[in-house]
């Protein structure tokens, strides 16, 4: 799942992964410091520089990007591949220099499994009412945030699935509708014979 900061795609995430059965959010990689209430190895597993490039190095990630012209994310291949591998869906929240990197993958288990959501504001004022309310933030921060918003908006068309947002509660239906219908594809299905 992709979209610009403050679009809710983490909050869809993380509420997907601890309500619905059968779905399991992969924990990022980063190298920018907790916020307040992070907790390593929940919210994010929280990497120094050098780990973190060394892991990219050995090959360690199934995407990695740098973000903000600040940090690093990345996503580690085994998490996700050992909850593929138990039957689990796993819902991701990616940049989209991490999504176009997911979907070029040479991994033919991911790319069997691979479902692309781009979370779309429904206007700029919107997302930077989200953005608002989220708490303090410089103006500097805020027009930076709102900057990036608009890069990364034009790639929406890129995605399989595009979610215009409304109320959290009718985006999160709809996340819920898209994950049901590619559980029931056919080309998804197991037979046991």
């Amino acid at each position: 799942m992709s979209g610009p900061s403050g679009s809710g795609k983490t909050t869809i995430c993380h509420r997907a992964a601890a309500e619905l059965p059968g779905v399991a959010y992969s924990v990022s990689c980063t190298t920018r410091s907790p916020r307040e209430g992070e907790v390593d190895h929940v919210d994010y597993h929280f990497l120094g520089r050098e780990d973190f490039e060394a892991r990219i190095a050995r090959g360690e990630f199934l995407e990695h990007a740098l973000v903000h012209q600040k940090h690093h994310y990345g996503t580690l291949k085994s998490e996700v591949l050992d909850h593929l591998r138990n039957g689990r869906d796993v819902v991701m929240d990616l940049d989209v220099q991490g999504a176009a990197q997911l979907r070029s993958s040479a991994d033919e288990e991911i790319q069997r499994s691979l479902v692309d959501v781009f979370i779309l504001p429904s206007s700029l004022e919107d997302l930077e009412a989200r953005i608002r309310g989220r708490g303090a933030m410089s103006e500097e921060e805020l027009s930076r945030r709102l900057r990036n918003a608009e890069v990364e908006m034009v790639h929406w068309p890129e995605y399989a699935y595009t979610i215009v947002t409304g109320e959290r509660e009718e985006d999160f239906a709809r996340f819920t509708a898209i994950l049901e219908a590619e559980r029931l594809r056919t080309a998804r299905l197991r037979v046991e014979g």
